[in-house]
């Protein structure tokens, strides 16, 4: 079978999609002393929160807290929040537009704060808040046009790149990667967020007949590079780095962490790859996703497992413990990204059909004391549970409350 490419079983919803140690989640109910049981709470299209734009302040609002306590009752003990979908901003911005997932309208302020409403409404109930950030992603769409006149993007059009249908910043550029920490670091110095979050997209995923054009950058930044894929694995390694430090400068208590595509490389590409015949990272979108953890540049990594249990192309048996390896020795924690929104589907295989898989993913998962929690995607799956999935791993799991690392 060939590789499995981003379309076949990445986020789905998302039109793709992105840690120092004791044991990992016990079963049968005994209390865990830290472990991470987190939920993405994800914004991009309205995805999880709020329903729909244009409600009001207050339900909204409503809505948010709902969430929060949505994780209480599940026993879970962090929240992703994910607060800027799009190069805009969940908070009230000096670099950004507001987000137009909130009134419909990118620019319009929506008379609230819902960063720092998450923040402190999640620490009244014991929750750690992470801040989810996209770096690059401008829009949804292609259409500069399309956004508030006042958009960086509009007015540093050579900062963009059209690509797939979607418009995304170059990270090829030092002012770009400078700006979007800048946009990133104020939402740190005004709300004590417990974390900095990435997800997955840095250079897009590929897209059949397209090339991502960052020619005119290469020809200026890239000289010392061998390959145009090492500069770009390089731009974003100076993201992940500079964004490490400037975290820390900041508000040194504020982790760092990042949820990346789960394969790395494939062994048959290179040797300390996993066991795999799927997209890979350090390929396909110039994420070097290893190095991070065995540098231990990042606090935490969640790489999107998003996969059942013996899958040929990709199977959760094999990929934990290749995660847990690299992990091993590393000040990097470990967690596990878990695909929630698959239990139940009908267009899914027959292992997401059972309400078990989830759960048993957990049991596999506590055999490698690297790994020190679990993360579900998403929200709206959490509360909806088709299938009863999520409430197994509670009733297995985490029939005692635990805290987060950290």
């Amino acid at each position: 079978m060939g590789r499995l490419t981003r379309r076949a079983f990445a986020l789905a919803a998302l039109s793709a999609f992105t840690t120092t140690g004791a044991a990992a989640a016990p079963s049968g109910g005994r209390r865990a002393a830290t472990e991470m049981r987190g939920m993405w709470l994800a914004t991009v299209s309205n995805r999880d929160w709020p329903s729909r734009p244009g409600l009001s302040a207050a339900a909204q609002r409503a809505e948010l807290i709902a969430m929060l306590d949505l994780a209480v009752s599940r026993r879970l003990n962090t929240v992703i929040f994910q607060v800027r979908p799009t190069a805009d901003a969940l908070w009230p911005s000096p670099h950004e537009p507001w987000s137009q997932v909130l009134t419909g309208t990118q620019g319009r302020a929506p008379g609230w704060d819902p960063l720092g409403t998450a923040v402190t409404e999640a620490h009244a109930r014991g929750l750690q808040l992470h801040a989810w950030f996209n770096p690059y992603r401008v829009a949804t769409h292609d259409d500069p046009s399309k956004l508030v006149a006042s958009h960086p993007a509009r007015r540093r059009p050579e900062w963009v790149v059209p690509f797939g249908g979607k418009l995304y910043y170059n990270p090829g550029l030092p002012e770009v990667r400078a700006f979007v920490q800048d946009a990133i670091l104020d939402a740190v110095k005004k709300y004590p967020v417990d974390a900095v979050h990435f997800d997955d997209y840095f250079y897009p995923y590929p897209v059949a007949g397209q090339t991502f054009d960052d020619e005119a950058a290469y020809d200026t930044y890239g000289g010392a590079f061998p390959s145009r894929a090492a500069w770009r694995r390089d731009n974003v390694d100076q993201l992940v780095l500079e964004t490490a430090a400037r975290i820390k400068a900041v508000r040194p208590s504020t982790q760092f962490g990042i949820s990346p595509f789960g394969v790395w490389r494939n062994a048959s590409t290179d040797s300390r790859g996993s066991d795999t015949r799927a997209l890979q990272s350090y390929d396909d979108i110039h994420a070097d996703t290893r190095k991070w953890v065995r540098e231990g540049w990042i606090d935490y990594i969640v790489p999107q497992l998003y996969w059942n249990i013996g899958l040929s192309v990709a199977d959760y048996a094999k990929l934990v413990p290749w995660w847990a390896e690299v992990a091993k020795g590393s000040r990097t924690r470990l967690y596990v990204g878990e695909a929630l929104y698959r239990a139940g589907d009908p267009a899914q295989p027959a292992a997401w059909q059972d309400p078990a898989e989830l759960s048993d993913h957990l049991d596999l998962a506590a055999a490698h004391p690297q790994v020190r929690g679990h993360v579900f995607f998403a929200a709206k799956d959490v509360r909806t549970d088709r299938i009863g999935a999520m409430a197994r791993v509670v009733a297995d799991h985490y029939r005692q409350p635990a805290d987060p690392p950290r």
